[in-house]
């Protein structure tokens, strides 16, 4: 159980963004899937999840599935795949829909209601795999034997990140989410930016996302934007490239994936913002890997 798998099978942020500019990357939404030894969790289902339920039926063949799909909220990005998860059609299949206490109606309607006719030709209820919702109670809990902590997060809507406790270190996903606290971007500074000062709402939530991430061996974060986009979007619920660095290098993360590109940003964007966020973690002389998050990398880590 020291081998720890990730995978990315939905990478884009709000709508599917399927052409000739986004191959590379990837235009599937978010989707994430995770193996700790026989635990297979899913980090949510947004169209993403269609080719994974495709791999899995193919990898299991008569064998049955048990496995949970982690929902951080109901934004349409992130469920609207799950109709298409092939492995919820065969009723020997065991799939846990898991979100944070006191979601379970919520989730259950919008799950179901994305189904209902004119929408969809099969409810929800229809569906022959054996599928049920679970609450996590409390801000810490376990999915199957894995402990994950909660963490909400400045999101339109209720939106949870997930901090998931594996054999090879800590894996931290939050991909909505609009950090409230700006760098400062010095291109003379070399320390790592200080973390926020004061008592401000704002200072109080960035300090906790900060500790929620803290030494993580993995941070998947919302990193849509520029930070000139940003300034045409505050409010809206996500992060710019720099902010998102900032705050990886703040936590002492070892591994940063940027994640929920932005549906307008084509391959050689994304590459560009990457290439931003390599310089500023450069510029601050720090060991940070980072990666734009891509469908089909594989992540393989170890128990150190």
């Amino acid at each position: 159980m020291n081998t720890v798998r990730l995978k990315f099978w939905g990478v884009r942020g709000s709508i599917p963004t399927p052409g000739p500019d986004t191959v590379y990357y990837g235009g599937n939404t978010p989707c994430v899937e995770l193996r700790v030894g026989s635990e297979i969790i899913i980090l949510d289902a947004g169209t993403g999840i269609r080719p994974l339920g495709r791999a899995l039926t193919a990898e299991f063949g008569k064998q049955p599935i048990c496995l949970s799909v982690i929902i951080t909220h109901t934004h349409w990005d992130h469920i609207q795949g799950f109709p298409f998860f092939i492995p919820a059609y065969d009723p020997q299949n065991r799939i846990t829909l898991v979100a944070f206490e006191g979601a379970r109606q919520g989730l259950r309607s919008a799950m179901s209601t994305q189904m209902e006719s004119p929408y969809f030709p099969i409810s929800m209820y229809q569906l022959p795999g054996d599928i049920s919702i679970e609450e996590l109670k409390g801000l810490d809990s376990k999915v199957g034997a894995i402990p994950v902590r909660a963490q909400f997060l400045n999101h339109p809507g209720a939106c949870t990140g997930y901090r998931l406790a594996t054999p090879a270190g800590a894996i931290a996903y939050l991909p909505d989410v609009e950090l409230c606290d700006r760098l400062r971007d010095e291109p003379s500074g070399a320390a790592i930016p200080p973390e926020p000062e004061g008592h401000s709402p704002a200072a109080d939530q960035d300090r906790k996302v900060i500790e929620f991430i803290r030494d993580s061996e993995v941070l998947i974060l919302d990193a849509q934007y520029t930070a000139d986009e940003y300034q045409k979007h505050i409010g809206w619920g996500h992060s710019c490239v720099e902010d998102s660095v900032a705050f990886a290098l703040r936590a002492n993360v070892k591994r940063l994936f940027l994640f929920h590109h932005d549906p307008d940003h084509s391959d050689a964007e994304v590459s560009q913002l990457l290439e931003r966020a390599r310089q500023i973690a450069a510029r601050h002389d720090s060991s940070l890997l980072i990666e734009a998050a891509r469908e089909g990398i594989e992540l393989v880590l170890t128990k150190p």
